[in-house]
């Protein structure tokens, strides 16, 4: 399989993703503003959760210009990612639904956490597939922010029993700091020969 197959279904599958997310915030039956205030956690909770399906796709494809070959590892990996985040909308929706109760929120951190980890172990596939002349492996280097966000998800996940507001504070926290854009692979790229 090429890298640009494996690639084009990931995007399918995350489109789908966000698609399914949307649909899931339902349409209040009155007709003025005060109508919509019993949507804003849904709303909340499907802002946070589009930010983190922006930020895997937009890691995603940079990660797939350092592919030069995909392996059944690799493509067995991309699923395990595409699992995880395929949950995304009905925590969300659970999130949501019920204003950042605990249980939600700590099912929801879980999930963040279990795709962090899949995106880790994709990586991880890609870079052992490449060999020692990896790309990925030169462009992630020590990767401080995939070592944070596990601990910050775990922290969230246990402080959902305390305080739900400080629990979504972390799965925020998280999400800002890869928002920020990371250029370590465009870097790489660009030094790299024709």
């Amino acid at each position: 399989m090429t890298k640009g197959r494996m690639e084009a279904f990931s995007d399918g599958v995350l489109a789908i993703i966000i698609t399914i997310m949307v649909l899931e915030i339902k349409v209040p039956h009155g007709n003025n503003f005060n109508d919509l205030a019993p949507l804003l956690p849904v709303f909340l909770s499907y802002v946070l959760s589009f930010i983190y399906l922006g930020i895997y796709w937009n890691n995603h494809h940079h990660m797939m210009h350092t592919v030069k070959k995909v392996t059944g590892r690799v493509l067995w990996a991309n699923l395990h990612l595409l699992f995880w985040l395929s949950l995304v909308p009905f925590v969300t929706g659970w999130v949501g639904e019920n204003h950042f109760a605990t249980e939600p929120m700590a099912l929801y951190g879980f999930i963040l956490l279990m795709a962090a980890i899949a995106y880790f172990i994709l990586q991880h596939s890609i870079i052992h597939s490449q060999g020692e002349g990896s790309i990925l492996k030169h462009a992630v280097g020590k990767d401080l922010k995939g070592k944070l966000s596990p601990l910050f998800y775990i922290i969230g996940i246990g402080m959902a029993w305390v305080n739900e507001w400080i629990s979504g504070a972390m799965f925020v926290l998280v999400a800002i700091i890869w928002l920020v854009p990371d250029k370590r692979i465009e870097r790489i790229l660009k030094s790299q020969p024709e």
